[in-house]
């Protein structure tokens, strides 16, 4: 396991010591899950495969992918930890302000991320078209078939880390390390 493994799996069980969680906001109070410690197996899987797919993957690529697919999945949880990782990784604010805006804001971003931009959305918004040759191709021209596949991976796990959070009611801020 790679130590961002290791401090993902950590920042998941410290913001959900004891079990249960009550989710402020939620409708009732509904009380959540504790993923980690319900399903240690599938939750260190999910570590495991999070750590190959950003295995040889630029750091400040794999925190623009995880920022970008958080911003379209509206989970604040992941948001939040993948900003602030971004920060200590020496990630600009400039930068970080117009990932949501990368395709208007190009000249911020190198042809290689834009094009992991591009596949970040196709494959987090799937259901709304696919992903288009076109996005593909582009992804292809700038990484080689091993990076691609890790890539693809990356955004496979970012999308199930945010299904994760917003399904068990993870609340942002709470991933003090």
């Amino acid at each position: 396991m790679t130590n961002e493994a290791q401090v993902k799996e950590a920042q998941f069980n410290q913001a959900e010591q004891g079990g249960a969680s009550e989710v402020k906001g939620a409708a009732g109070g509904v009380r959540r899950i504790n993923f980690a410690k319900t399903a240690p197996k599938a939750f260190k899987a999910l570590i495991g495969f999070d750590a190959a797919a950003r295995e040889g993957l630029d750091p400040a690529l794999v925190e623009l992918v995880q920022i970008r697919s958080s911003q379209l999945n509206k989970c604040a949880y992941c948001l939040h930890m993948h900003t602030t990782d971004a920060r200590k990784a020496g990630e600009s604010e400039e930068r970080l302000h117009m990932v949501a805006v990368w395709e208007e804001a190009a000249h911020f971003f190198t042809p290689k991320e834009r094009a992991a931009l591009a596949l970040t959305e196709a494959v987090t918004l799937v259901a709304q078209g696919g992903v288009p040759d076109d996005v593909y191709r582009r992804a292809a021209t700038h990484f080689d078939e091993p990076e691609l596949a890790r890539l693809l991976a990356l955004i496979f796990t970012i999308n199930t880390w945010n299904r994760l959070a917003l399904s068990t009611g993870k609340v942002a801020g709470t991933d003090e390390r």
